[in-house]
């Protein structure tokens, strides 16, 4: 197999958790994956509430249509889902996870300009344990992404650490970390900062969040979830449609042998009092970002 990570760059990986690999999306493929997009928020008028397809920002109207993400975009439409096996993409997965591939899932979150919900810091592990950890999540950048228009942070060698507590008070899953008891030093973040067509892919006990957009320009990020074919889901087994989770393979042999390593888990129950996407889950939650130092204190942005 043709190896299209350098030497340095699966071991930046490894170490740090986090690796971002510029021109890996072409810029037709990505005005068209806009061209689309554009089309979906346009449709969002008509709704009033979450569905299937759409998760709405706070204060979504049909005269000014708010989307924070679409649900299973590789679902929606097929310029989402033939990027997976483009030769390059498809090859970093392999270098990173093996000869055998499997999809988890897909989302894509948009941060519109001067809002844009942020992402508590949190695992992805939380939401999904597997039996063993080679797991991972690719961020595609529809724009050139910045600090200024939310990019997402990562916690350099967070993946190699524990499993954090993802509850609230009352001891129900809310999807975010306490940022003020869980003794995380969060001034080490790194941004994931790239032009367009770049793609960061991050381990998935590695601690990230992102921070609202405070620009003028939008952030879509293309988020797929992938796993090693042997790495079978704990919540899920013995339940899942065979024949759907099977069709998820997207490169190399599947098998119904689990491959099992020793990885510290949570399991996320009980399950969170705010059911939908983890935007829903962080609200029972203690927040971070959205917040500005003012005289010494945190103070929520309006």
């Amino acid at each position: 197999m043709n190896r299209i990570l350098t030497a340095k760059q699966l071991e930046q990986y490894s170490e740090e958790g986090v690796v971002i690999v510029q021109d890996v999306v072409s810029t037709a493929t990505i005005l068209r994956m806009k061209e689309v997009l554009a089309d979906l928020v346009e449709k969002s008028r008509a709704l009033a509430t979450h569905d299937d397809v759409y998760d709405l920002e706070p204060g979504h109207q049909a005269s000014d249509p708010r989307v924070r993400r679409i649900k299973k975009p590789h679902v929606v439409d097929p310029v989402f889902k033939d990027l997976m096996t483009t030769p390059k993409f498809m090859g970093i997965l392999q270098d990173l996870l093996g000869e055998n591939v499997r999809l988890h899932g897909s989302k894509l979150n948009l941060k519109a300009p001067h809002f844009g919900s942020p992402v508590e810091w949190h695992q992805d592990w939380a939401f999904y344990p597997h039996s063993n950890d080679d797991v991972l999540a690719a961020g595609v950048m529809l724009d050139d992404t910045t600090v200024e228009n939310g990019a997402m942070y990562v916690i350099p060698g967070s993946h190699k650490g524990p499993t954090y507590d993802h509850h609230d008070a009352e001891g129900y899953f809310c999807g975010a970390m306490d940022p003020e008891t869980c003794g995380v030093d969060f001034s080490r973040a790194v941004a994931c900062e790239g032009p367009a067509g770049s793609v960061s892919f991050h381990h998935v006990r590695a601690v990230h969040g992102s921070a609202q957009n405070i620009s003028k320009r939008s952030r879509g990020l293309l988020l797929y979830e992938f796993t090693a074919a042997d790495a079978y889901p704990l919540m899920a087994a013995g339940k899942a449609d065979w024949q759907a989770f099977s069709n998820r393979l997207i490169c190399g042999k599947d098998t119904i042998v689990p491959r099992c390593v020793p990885a510290p888990i949570r399991m996320p129950l009980p399950p969170a009092k705010n059911q939908g996407s983890i935007y829903e889950n962080q609200t029972a939650g203690k927040r971070y970002f959205g917040f500005v130092e003012q005289g010494g204190k945190k103070t929520l942005l309006a």
